[in-house]
């Protein structure tokens, strides 16, 4: 094994550990990682990323569930319309769109370089919610559930349509929108947004399996690298202050996203 594929498995492992840290982000860095270190087509790191974050995210889900801080009815209502959207996304749009994609005046846009900048705005956004690092002063960790089920059916499709194209979970996603529109604690909203990903990401794996030529050999060692690096990054969380953590993971994803766009947009 050279030099370079050990780095990506080392970037496998901390990737599990920052999702075991703060609860997230680290599944923004998997399409990178399979991309840029690893060599993997971005169509089909994609697809490598769903497989990886839902294993993962499932794993974290886990641990939520023994605890009692997963909602699954606030996850029913959220997840459907959600794993109709991430299904037919990878299923049909994704596979549906043209390469190029557009000419940027005399130069073409290839569908990878789109894919990749789509990836790396959503990065900043990511981003920027994790800096910002908001506590929520408002919720009441008694509070009854209530539903504004259109409001989180669109928030739910929305989430499955970004997860389908770029291959993230949308954890940044989910869990303001389970606190705002579903009035969830804050442990609870993410215990519940692990599981969403987990179905709806390995749901969305599914729609490539028939149409992508996978490797399982990289795929899976990749990915139970990863399910390693949360019970690290669990074990951790206990000494690491999860606010400074966040932020500075924030800024890290900033970066990076800043220089994808960079480097695709180079590439023209």
């Amino acid at each position: 094994m050279d030099i370079v594929s050990l780095l990506g498995f080392a970037a496998a492992v901390m990737i599990g550990v920052s999702l075991g840290l703060i609860g997230g982000g680290g599944s923004i860095l998997t399409v990178p990682v399979l991309v840029y270190i690893l060599g993997v087509d971005p169509l089909l790191a994609t697809a490598y990323s769903l497989f990886v974050v839902g294993s993962t995210s499932l794993v974290g889900a886990g641990t939520f569930m023994k605890k009692g801080l997963v909602n699954y009815k606030t996850a029913l209502v959220f997840a459907i319309p959600s794993f109709v959207a991430v299904f037919l996304t990878r299923k049909y749009l994704v596979l549906a769109l043209p390469d190029p994609l557009f000419f940027a005046g005399e130069s073409p846009v290839s569908k990878s370089v789109g894919i990749m900048v789509f990836f790396a705005l959503i990065m900043l956004a990511a981003s920027i919610s994790m800096i910002r690092n908001k506590e929520c002063v408002d919720c009441d960790e008694n509070e009854k559930v209530r539903f504004n089920f259109p409001m989180i059916a669109l928030e739910g499709s929305v989430v499955g349509l970004v997860t389908g194209v770029v291959g993230a979970g949308g954890g940044f996603l989910i869990i303001p929108a389970l606190v705002l529109l579903a009035k969830l604690p804050m442990k609870m909203a993410v215990g519940t947004s692990l599981l969403i990903i987990a179905a709806k990401s390995l749901i969305g794996f599914l729609g490539d399996v028939s149409t992508q030529s996978i490797d399982w050999q990289l795929l899976l060692v990749f990915t139970a690298l990863s399910i390693g690096g949360i019970f690290i990054g669990s074990a951790l969380s206990k000494k690491i202050n999860e606010k400074a953590l966040k932020t500075g993971f924030g800024w890290f994803v900033l970066v990076m996203g800043i220089y994808i766009i960079g480097k695709e947009l180079m590439s023209l």
